[in-house]
Protein backbone atom coordinates (compact mmCIF):
# COMPACT_ATOMS: atom_id res chain seq x y z
CA UNK A 1 0.00 0.00 0.00
CA UNK A 2 2.82 2.45 1.29
CA UNK A 3 4.65 1.82 -2.61
CA UNK A 4 1.12 1.83 -4.18
CA UNK A 5 0.58 5.21 -2.53
CA UNK A 6 3.88 6.79 -2.35
CA UNK A 7 3.97 7.00 1.34
CA UNK A 8 7.53 6.60 1.48
CA UNK A 9 9.92 10.18 2.88
CA UNK A 10 13.35 9.99 2.35
CA UNK A 11 15.47 11.58 5.32
CA UNK A 12 19.05 12.62 5.73
CA UNK A 13 22.22 12.48 8.27
CA UNK A 14 24.96 14.61 8.04
CA UNK A 15 29.11 13.22 7.03
CA UNK A 16 30.95 15.49 8.65
CA UNK A 17 34.86 16.42 7.85
CA UNK A 18 36.90 19.22 9.23
CA UNK A 19 35.92 21.60 6.14
CA UNK A 20 33.14 19.56 4.15
CA UNK A 21 29.32 18.77 4.91
CA UNK A 22 27.59 15.74 3.27
CA UNK A 23 24.46 13.80 3.65
CA UNK A 24 23.76 9.56 3.98
CA UNK A 25 19.98 9.30 2.40
CA UNK A 26 17.87 7.49 4.83
CA UNK A 27 14.28 5.98 4.19
CA UNK A 28 11.13 6.70 6.12
CA UNK A 29 7.79 5.10 5.38
CA UNK A 30 4.61 6.57 6.64
CA UNK A 31 2.39 4.54 7.98
CA UNK A 32 -2.29 4.63 7.66
CA UNK A 33 -1.87 7.58 10.08
CA UNK A 34 0.91 9.28 8.55
CA UNK A 35 3.42 8.39 11.64
CA UNK A 36 6.94 8.14 10.52
CA UNK A 37 8.22 4.01 10.69
CA UNK A 38 11.38 3.11 10.65
CA UNK A 39 13.19 0.54 8.31
CA UNK A 40 13.77 -1.73 10.93
CA UNK A 41 9.89 -2.60 10.68
CA UNK A 42 9.27 -2.66 6.97
CA UNK A 43 12.81 -3.47 5.06
CA UNK A 44 12.96 -7.11 5.45
CA UNK A 45 9.46 -7.79 5.14
CA UNK A 46 9.83 -5.84 1.74
CA UNK A 47 11.75 -8.31 0.97
CA UNK A 48 9.91 -11.44 1.94
CA UNK A 49 7.55 -10.01 -0.39
CA UNK A 50 9.60 -9.14 -3.19
CA UNK A 51 9.05 -4.86 -2.90
CA UNK A 52 12.63 -4.42 -1.46
CA UNK A 53 14.00 -3.00 -4.97
CA UNK A 54 10.89 -0.94 -5.16
CA UNK A 55 11.56 1.16 -2.53
CA UNK A 56 15.48 1.30 -3.68
CA UNK A 57 14.10 2.73 -6.49
CA UNK A 58 12.17 5.04 -4.75
CA UNK A 59 15.59 6.21 -3.10
CA UNK A 60 17.19 6.97 -6.18
CA UNK A 61 14.05 9.22 -7.31
CA UNK A 62 13.73 11.09 -4.55
CA UNK A 63 17.27 12.02 -3.43
CA UNK A 64 17.88 12.84 -6.77
CA UNK A 65 15.28 15.48 -7.46
CA UNK A 66 15.92 16.63 -4.01
CA UNK A 67 20.15 17.02 -4.72
CA UNK A 68 19.53 17.85 -8.71
CA UNK A 69 20.31 21.49 -7.90
CA UNK A 70 22.29 21.43 -4.55
CA UNK A 71 25.89 21.09 -5.39
CA UNK A 72 25.92 18.96 -2.45
CA UNK A 73 27.52 15.43 -2.06
CA UNK A 74 25.37 12.78 -0.79
CA UNK A 75 25.28 9.16 -0.39
CA UNK A 76 22.78 6.38 -0.78
CA UNK A 77 22.42 2.53 0.09
CA UNK A 78 22.66 -0.17 -2.35
CA UNK A 79 22.76 -3.88 -1.30
CA UNK A 80 24.21 -6.65 -2.89
CA UNK A 81 20.63 -7.93 -3.99
CA UNK A 82 19.99 -4.05 -5.84
CA UNK A 83 23.31 -4.63 -7.65
CA UNK A 84 22.42 -7.86 -8.77
CA UNK A 85 18.87 -6.77 -10.34
CA UNK A 86 19.40 -5.60 -13.76
CA UNK A 87 16.06 -3.32 -13.27
CA UNK A 88 17.13 -1.55 -10.07
CA UNK A 89 20.82 -0.94 -11.81
CA UNK A 90 19.34 0.05 -15.10
CA UNK A 91 17.29 2.76 -13.52
CA UNK A 92 19.84 3.87 -11.32
CA UNK A 93 22.14 4.50 -14.44
CA UNK A 94 18.95 5.83 -16.48
CA UNK A 95 18.45 8.63 -13.78
CA UNK A 96 22.32 9.73 -13.03
CA UNK A 97 21.65 10.58 -16.73
CA UNK A 98 18.76 11.99 -16.52
CA UNK A 99 19.79 14.19 -13.24
CA UNK A 100 23.31 14.90 -14.27
CA UNK A 101 24.32 14.27 -10.51
CA UNK A 102 26.81 11.00 -10.75
CA UNK A 103 29.91 13.66 -9.57
CA UNK A 104 27.88 13.79 -6.53
CA UNK A 105 26.44 10.23 -6.12
CA UNK A 106 28.52 8.06 -3.45
CA UNK A 107 26.99 4.29 -3.62
CA UNK A 108 27.44 2.53 0.13
CA UNK A 109 27.22 -0.95 -0.38
CA UNK A 110 25.84 -2.84 2.53
CA UNK A 111 28.47 -5.06 2.84
CA UNK A 112 28.03 -7.27 5.91
CA UNK A 113 26.06 -10.13 3.38
CA UNK A 114 29.22 -11.12 2.06
CA UNK A 115 29.79 -11.11 -1.52
CA UNK A 116 29.42 -14.12 -3.38
CA UNK A 117 28.87 -13.03 -7.02
CA UNK A 118 32.09 -10.38 -6.91
CA UNK A 119 32.15 -10.71 -10.55
CA UNK A 120 29.02 -8.92 -11.47
CA UNK A 121 29.32 -6.39 -8.31
CA UNK A 122 32.72 -5.22 -9.55
CA UNK A 123 31.22 -4.84 -12.85
CA UNK A 124 29.06 -2.52 -11.47
CA UNK A 125 31.14 -0.58 -9.16
CA UNK A 126 33.37 -0.36 -12.84
CA UNK A 127 29.76 1.03 -14.65
CA UNK A 128 29.02 4.07 -12.00
CA UNK A 129 32.62 4.86 -11.12
CA UNK A 130 32.56 5.56 -15.44
CA UNK A 131 29.51 8.29 -14.76
CA UNK A 132 31.81 9.65 -11.47
CA UNK A 133 29.59 7.96 -8.79
CA UNK A 134 32.12 7.18 -5.72
CA UNK A 135 31.89 3.88 -3.79
CA UNK A 136 31.68 3.57 0.06
CA UNK A 137 31.80 0.38 1.90
CA UNK A 138 29.42 0.07 4.62
CA UNK A 139 29.76 -1.32 8.31
CA UNK A 140 33.26 -2.19 7.97
CA UNK A 141 34.48 -4.09 10.66
CA UNK A 142 32.21 -6.61 11.54
CA UNK A 143 30.13 -9.53 9.50
CA UNK A 144 32.22 -10.76 6.13
CA UNK A 145 34.73 -7.74 6.26
CA UNK A 146 37.36 -8.50 4.10
CA UNK A 147 40.45 -6.29 3.44
CA UNK A 148 40.44 -8.06 -0.24
CA UNK A 149 37.16 -6.85 -1.50
CA UNK A 150 38.72 -3.26 -0.78
CA UNK A 151 41.08 -3.53 -3.45
CA UNK A 152 38.24 -5.40 -5.90
CA UNK A 153 35.61 -3.03 -5.05
CA UNK A 154 37.94 0.13 -5.72
CA UNK A 155 36.38 1.67 -2.75
CA UNK A 156 36.94 4.99 -2.12
CA UNK A 157 35.44 5.26 1.64
CA UNK A 158 34.96 2.99 3.98
CA UNK A 159 32.60 3.42 6.97
CA UNK A 160 33.51 1.83 10.20
CA UNK A 161 31.14 -0.11 11.78
CA UNK A 162 29.39 1.99 14.47
CA UNK A 163 29.21 -1.06 17.14
CA UNK A 164 32.95 -0.81 17.33
CA UNK A 165 32.85 2.92 17.17
CA UNK A 166 30.60 3.05 20.23
CA UNK A 167 33.32 0.36 21.89
CA UNK A 168 36.17 2.64 21.10
CA UNK A 169 36.75 4.01 24.42
CA UNK A 170 36.04 1.06 26.32
CA UNK A 171 38.27 -1.80 25.26
CA UNK A 172 41.34 -1.96 23.61
CA UNK A 173 40.18 -4.39 21.28
CA UNK A 174 38.02 -1.98 19.32
CA UNK A 175 40.66 0.53 19.56
CA UNK A 176 43.26 -1.76 18.18
CA UNK A 177 40.47 -2.87 15.42
CA UNK A 178 39.73 0.76 13.85
CA UNK A 179 43.28 1.57 13.91
CA UNK A 180 44.69 -1.57 12.00
CA UNK A 181 41.73 -0.41 9.20
CA UNK A 182 42.36 3.27 8.86
CA UNK A 183 46.15 2.29 8.72
CA UNK A 184 45.59 0.20 6.21
CA UNK A 185 43.05 2.27 4.16
CA UNK A 186 45.71 5.04 4.28
CA UNK A 187 48.58 3.05 2.69
CA UNK A 188 45.54 2.62 -0.21
CA UNK A 189 44.35 5.72 -0.17
CA UNK A 190 40.72 5.02 0.92
CA UNK A 191 39.30 7.47 3.08
CA UNK A 192 37.23 6.19 7.15
CA UNK A 193 34.05 7.42 7.73
CA UNK A 194 33.64 6.93 11.93
CA UNK A 195 29.47 6.00 12.40
CA UNK A 196 27.54 6.42 15.28
CA UNK A 197 30.04 9.30 16.40
CA UNK A 198 27.29 9.96 19.36
CA UNK A 199 29.64 11.81 22.57
CA UNK A 200 32.26 14.54 22.49
CA UNK A 201 34.32 11.48 24.05
CA UNK A 202 33.97 9.16 20.87
CA UNK A 203 34.40 12.20 18.39
CA UNK A 204 37.82 13.46 20.12
CA UNK A 205 38.88 9.65 20.03
CA UNK A 206 37.76 9.21 15.83
CA UNK A 207 40.10 12.56 15.58
CA UNK A 208 43.52 11.20 17.18
CA UNK A 209 43.45 8.52 14.92
CA UNK A 210 43.36 10.42 12.23
CA UNK A 211 39.27 8.94 10.58
CA UNK A 212 38.43 11.10 8.00
CA UNK A 213 34.78 11.77 8.52
CA UNK A 214 32.27 11.48 11.20
CA UNK A 215 28.89 10.68 11.91
CA UNK A 216 26.05 10.42 14.11
CA UNK A 217 24.15 11.84 16.88
CA UNK A 218 27.56 14.37 18.26
CA UNK A 219 26.38 15.77 15.30
CA UNK A 220 22.67 15.80 14.33
CA UNK A 221 20.08 13.12 14.12
CA UNK A 222 18.72 11.95 10.56
CA UNK A 223 16.12 14.28 9.89
CA UNK A 224 13.40 14.70 6.73
CA UNK A 225 14.98 16.43 3.96
CA UNK A 226 12.69 19.10 3.58
CA UNK A 227 14.05 20.53 6.83
CA UNK A 228 17.75 20.88 5.36
CA UNK A 229 19.30 24.12 4.84
CA UNK A 230 21.22 24.10 2.42
CA UNK A 231 22.04 24.50 -1.17
CA UNK A 232 22.71 27.65 -3.14
CA UNK A 233 19.62 29.67 -0.95
CA UNK A 234 21.96 29.21 1.98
Amino acid sequence: QAIKKDKFEIFAQSINSQNEKKYEILIRMKDSKDEIVSPYFFINRAKKINLYNEITKKVIQKSFEFFEDKNVEFSINFSISDILEKDVVDFLIQKIYEFDIGYFLTIEITESEGIDNIEEVVSFIKIVKNLGVKIAIDDFGTGYSNFSYLVKLQADFIKLDGSIIQEINKTKTAKAVVEAIVFFAQKIGIKTVAEFVSSKEIFETCKELNIDYFQGYWFDEPKNVKDLKIGKDY
